[in-house]
């Protein structure tokens, strides 16, 4: 039989969905992902390859503003839900659904793909890098302690019910997004991610809790975590499992941590995806005991590399040409002059012999600050064509802080 892409409708969502938990083991998700996940489907973004009756693929794409370098917000789509039922592998849906996905997103306007990769050998062919990294940590509690800057005991610190401070917890968010390369800002809806709490996937840890900080009566960071209670011959041993920590201040920052550290019973906290550079790690006395591992996060495609290279700022003023290989979306292929500095940019087609030369997967893995062009270089992916050239755009397409996805999608 033939197959046909088309766009998903509303009546098609539950076929398409099962199709999408098939493909990742066969295990339904909860009431609650279901409904969250069915309200946010943007559905004229959303497409499914059909076989008679039958999906047999799937894909979509949410409409985010992703935050890049000098702080703007670039508005970007956030590929998601893809999957081929294993009874129709190489066939070519996934190529055809990425590329009328592409296109797509080429006449929205959007610059920017992103995603996070079940497998990221799949995606690099369509073009896109690792651009962030994620840490998870394991910190024994019992035998690291923490270093808090001053002012961290004029902190105020309380319990509230998660939905109560919600608006608050959200503010502090919004105030961070601008701050940090790869962060999203919340998108309407968006906000009830934060508090999806499935009884099914607690895993016998407590329901969701949070602890605000607050300063002068204002709330200015929050932790929202779970505990799962253990006890081995030697007593207690409980976890602590952290959801999502956000402040607006160091000190405030530090004692949310230190609250997290101190929860009576518990002798761990587990935290799975926090910024590599994230403060805690330099706040804890022995590193090597909160066990950290890195792995990749978010992975961004240039969809339109003036365009994009135009939208986020650099760190020194850079003048170069870019000679950008792009089999998979030709009208990025050639060479680009980019110029900009610490206040904007300006990137357009030119004639000019070119400075370096990369595959836009490698632009899209540099393009947050979060992988050096030098290393790719190192790794053979980035060519210097002009002495000099390489050191200057690693300089300057460098970042501050680490980019980081603070949640998936």
């Amino acid at each position: 039989m033939t197959t046909e892409m088309r766009e998903l409708c509303q009546e098609d969502w539950d076929e398409y969905y099962g199709t999408l938990e098939l493909a990742f083991g066969g295990v339904a998700e909860a009431k609650e992902e279901h409904e969250l996940w069915n309200a946010l489907t943007e559905f004229d973004r959303f497409f499914g390859t059909w076989e008679g009756s039958t999906c047999v693929g799937t894909t979509g794409a949410f409409s985010f503003r992703l935050s890049v370098p000098g702080g703007s917000l670039v508005d970007a789509a956030g590929v998601t839900m893809v999957s081929v039922a294993a009874t129709h592998r190489r066939r070519g849906i996934l190529t055809s659904m990425m590329r009328r996905q592409l296109d797509d997103v080429r006449a929205k306007g959007e610059s920017l793909a992103v995603l996070t990769a079940s497998e990221p050998v799949i995606y690099g062919r369509f073009g896109y890098g690792a651009a962030t990294f994620a840490t998870k940590a394991e910190i024994d509690t019992a035998r690291v302690s923490l270093s808090v800057p001053a002012g961290t005991d004029d902190v105020r610190l309380r319990y509230a019910k998660p939905a109560d401070v919600h608006e608050a917890c959200e503010a502090v968010y919004a105030r961070r997004v601008s701050e940090r390369p790869g962060m999203l800002a919340r998108q309407p809806g968006w906000d009830r991610l934060g508090l999806l709490d499935p009884e099914s996937e607690r895993q016998g840890s407590s329901p969701l809790q949070c602890v605000v900080a607050e300063r002068d009566g204002e709330i200015v960071g929050y932790a929202r975590y779970q505990v799962k209670p253990d006890w081995n011959v030697a007593g207690p041993s409980g976890t602590v499992r952290l959801r999502d920590l956000e402040a607006d201040d160091p000190a405030s920052c530090a004692a949310l941590w230190r609250f997290l550290f101190g929860i009576d019973l518990t002798s761990t906290v587990e935290a799975h995806s926090r910024p590599t550079d994230d403060a805690v790690f330099q706040l804890v006395s022995d590193v090597r005991r909160c066990r950290l591992q890195v792995r990749d996060s978010l992975h961004v495609r240039l969809v339109d590399v003036g365009a994009a290279l135009a939208a986020r700022t650099y760190r020194t003023p850079v003048n170069l040409v870019l000679d950008v290989e792009d089999a998979f979306c030709p009208w990025n292929a050639g060479r680009w002059r980019l110029t900009g500095d610490l206040k904007d940019a300006t990137c357009e087609r030119t004639d000019d012999d070119a400075d370096l030369a990369l595959p836009v997967r490698d632009l899209g893995s540099a393009y947050l600050g979060g992988v050096s062009l030098a290393s790719l270089a190192a790794a053979g992916r980035v060519r210097e064509l002009r002495p000099g050239a390489l050191a200057e755009a690693t300089t300057a397409f460098g970042s501050d802080v680490a980019p980081w996805l603070p949640h998936g999608f």
